[in-house]
């Protein structure tokens, strides 16, 4: 008989499969992630429908029970996942950096220009 939980992990990993499919349709996942989040959503579905398999895995790599084993892989993958996002976070300030950078040069460079060569102004008194 399935246990309610066996049901709610079903469902997770198959919206979680459904999601990830479709952001990386929409160009905002790669290859790699689609592959990496399969395998969790894929291993979400197998550990919820056969509850047994954590404690299998978790004997043949000697670790005392399946959910031990479960705690220790999503902590590990949770490491993997806050240092590929600090990659990620220090990529980004370097692009904001040279960015910024670039846009202080033209604005400098502009500025230069308009004080070499000031806009005419109309400082005919007749015309007033």
């Amino acid at each position: 008989m399935a246990m309610i939980y066996q049901y709610i992990g079903l469902a997770i990993g198959i919206i979680g499969i459904i999601i990830t499919f479709l952001r990386f349709k929409n160009g905002k996942m790669s290859l790699n992630m689609v592959l990496v989040w399969s395998v969790i959503w894929i291993l979400l579905i197998v550990f919820s429908i056969y509850p047994d398999t954590t404690s299998l895995l978790a004997s043949v790599t000697g670790i005392g029970r399946g959910l031990d084993l479960i705690l220790i892989i999503g902590l590990i993958g949770c490491y993997y996942f806050i240092f590929r996002i600090y990659n990620l976070i220090e990529n980004v300030e370097e692009e904001i950096t040279a960015l910024v950078r670039e846009i202080a040069l033209e604005r400098g460079q502009s500025s230069d220009a308009e004080r070499k060569n000031p806009p005419e102004t109309d400082n005919d008194p007749d015309t007033e």
